[in-house]
C-alpha cells in the first residue's frame, strides 16, 4: 500500500505491530509515516512528548495559529491519561521510545494512534507514526481515506518539523 496509507515508511515499519492495533478492532485502516532523524533516539523521544501541549504540523490550521513551542519546555514524562495531540488520550509509554494514545466517537468510531522513534545507526533515529481508524461502515471507510489524505500532508510536515528541531536545525 502506498499514498495516502504509507509515506517514507520501510516494508519492516508498516508490517510491524503497534500497540495503537489493539484499540481499533478489525476492520481498520492503517496509515504510517516516517522519517529520518539526524539526531539519536534520545534527543528525539522529549519532543514526542511535546506533543502533549502542540501539534508541530500547520500551527495556522491546527493549533489555532498560535505557534508550535521551538525549545523544549521541561515536561514531566508522558503517562496514561494525558491528553495528547488534542483529541487523544495517552494509552500506553514504552520509556525513550513510543507513546500510545485512543480516542474516537459515534461518527468514526475508534481511532489510535503510536508514535516510535528507534535508533538508525549511529546519532541517527527514525520515527515513525502509525494511525489506525475504524473501516467497520461504508461512512467510516470514507472518513478514513479522507483523513488518511490529510494525515498525510499534516503528519509529514509534523515529523519533518520533529525531526529538524531534535537535530538542532530549529527547522519549522
Amino acid at each position: 500500500m502506498r499514498l495516502p496509507w504509507v509515506w517514507n515508511a520501510r516494508p519492516d515499519e508498516v508490517a510491524a505491530a503497534y500497540p495503537c492495533g489493539a484499540h481499533v478492532p478489525a476492520p481498520s485502516r492503517r496509515m504510517v509515516r516516517a522519517v529520518d532523524v539526524a539526531a539519536g533516539a534520545p534527543a528525539v523521544w522529549p519532543w514526542l512528548g511535546q506533543l502533549r501541549v502542540a501539534p508541530y504540523s500547520y500551527d495556522l490550521v491546527d493549533n489555532l495559529g498560535r505557534r508550535s513551542p521551538r525549545r523544549l519546555l521541561g515536561l514531566a514524562p508522558p503517562v496514561p491519561g494525558e491528553r495528547f495531540l488534542l483529541i487523544f488520550r495517552i494509552t500506553g509509554v514504552v520509556d525513550g521510545v513510543e507513546i500510545t494514545a485512543a480516542g474516537g466517537n459515534r461518527v468514526t468510531g475508534p481511532y489510535a494512534c503510536t508514535y516510535r522513534v528507534l535508533p538508525d545507526g549511529p546519532g541517527r533515529s527514525r520515527l515513525v507514526a502509525r494511525l489506525d481508524m475504524a473501516a467497520d461502515t461504508r461512512l467510516r471507510r470514507l472518513l478514513a481515506t479522507a483523513t488518511a489524505w490529510g494525515d498525510l500532508v499534516m503528519m509529514r510536515r509534523q515529523l519533518r518539523t520533529l525531526a529538524g528541531l531534535a537535530a538542532g536545525s530549529g527547522r519549522a
